[in-house]
């Protein structure tokens, strides 16, 4: 069979159930229906320094047989993997570090597939040379793949892509019944905290969680307010537009979990969590109060409570957060991966990885010695 790599100015190019087929029905945030909705809202574009160029091989039928979701890159934002320092020493030897190829999920640090080959793991080569060649036939410095699915770090390397590791916090359910099966595996100190923490986090609020059709267009309106706060906070300005929302209540409310915090009928914070096939993965929060521990109950213990009763294995809650080790999340390796066009970066780049990767394996060794659970 003859294969052809194709370049689509944007994933609505491509027809549903083809890329479906090849994401797989398991990660939210690599399903046509988000990375749809993302360039709809104006989200993603050109505008945003995100634009979609999604490759796609094609067999001898014209049909899709593999799929990377691809953007190039006019900046280094909303990616959680931080390559500032490789952008300045590119521009300081004189080159020109930007545009640069991005395989992401945008503003999205959750782990996934990023090589969208259905069954066939023999055309991720195929796809990633492409991708390759994307860059070096048009001026482009790099290309990066983030928050790689572990099961796919050996395509990329056979393929000659290095890999560089980060530690996230994730939490495991370890076949718990209940959230207080889970308090019961940590030490006693650890277990009296969490629970004072809940009870003053609930205090005097009213807490719910709200999935499907029954997230209304007023949990939209508050949850985006709250949103905009953290935003603005964080990142200058928010990366989902308020259309963004509304689409996502229209398409994937089904694959949402909304948590709000009432006080006399008002919601005064909230946070919206993605519901894989085997994973809650925790993705924005904002608030218009500052009441003690509520954002911990709201994003972590929420997010516990329900990926129990769910069955889930475990709930990613986002990039960074030291603070929810001692929530019972634990640290866990998360893994990127990079082709750089010049040989003589490349090996600079490959120098540095290298080091790092020493320095990140001994932080998680010294994390995972403080977890909060019962010894021995």
């Amino acid at each position: 069979m003859t294969y052809t790599a194709r370049i689509h100015q944007a994933v609505s190019q491509i027809a549903a159930g083809d890329w479906d087929r090849l994401a797989g029905a398991g990660n939210p945030f690599v399903s046509h229906a988000f990375l749809t909705l993302l360039e709809e809202s104006a989200s993603v574009g050109a505008r945003t320094g995100w634009s979609p160029l999604p490759i796609v091989i094609e067999g001898d039928d014209g049909r899709p047989v593999a799929a990377l979701p691809a953007y190039l890159k006019s900046h280094s934002q909303g990616e959680y993997v931080f390559d500032h320092s490789w952008a300045d020493a590119w521009q300081r030897a004189g080159g020109d570090y930007y545009p640069k190829l991005q395989i992401a999920a945008p503003f999205t640090p959750a782990t996934g597939p990023r090589l969208l080959v259905g069954d066939r793991p023999e055309l991720a080569l195929p796809l990633l040379r492409a991708a390759e060649q994307l860059c070096e036939s048009n001026g482009l410095s790099s290309a990066h793949a983030t928050f790689i699915a572990p099961d796919q770090l050996p395509l990329f390397e056979e393929a000659g892509w290095m890999l560089r590791s980060d530690i996230q916090f994730h939490w495991t359910n370890r076949g718990y019944a209940s959230f207080e099966e889970f308090l019961g595996a940590l030490s006693s100190e650890k277990r009296k905290n969490l629970r004072k923490e809940r009870a003053k986090a609930q205090d005097g609020v009213d807490i719910r969680a709200f999935t499907g059709a029954d997230i209304r267009p007023e949990h939209w309106d508050a949850f985006w307010v709250f949103y905009q706060d953290t935003g603005a906070r964080k990142w200058g300005r928010p990366y989902l537009t308020r259309a963004a929302f509304d689409l996502i209540g229209e398409r994937m409310a089904d694959k949402v979990l909304l948590v709000l915090a009432f006080y006399d009928g008002e919601a005064i914070a909230g946070a919206i969590n993605f519901i894989g096939a085997d994973a809650l993965y925790g993705r924005y929060w904002g608030s218009v109060v500052d009441k003690p521990f509520l954002h911990f109950e709201l994003c972590y213990y929420q997010a516990i409570d329900a990926a129990i009763a769910l069955g889930l294995s475990r709930v990613e809650a986002g990039a960074q957060g030291g603070h929810k080790l001692a929530r019972g999340y634990e640290p866990v390796q998360t893994w990127s991966a990079h082709y750089v066009v010049d040989p003589g970066f490349r090996r600079a780049i490959a120098d540095f990885l290298e080091r790092e990767r020493a320095g990140i394996a001994q932080d998680q060794l010294l994390l995972g010695e403080r977890t909060p659970f019962k010894r021995g």
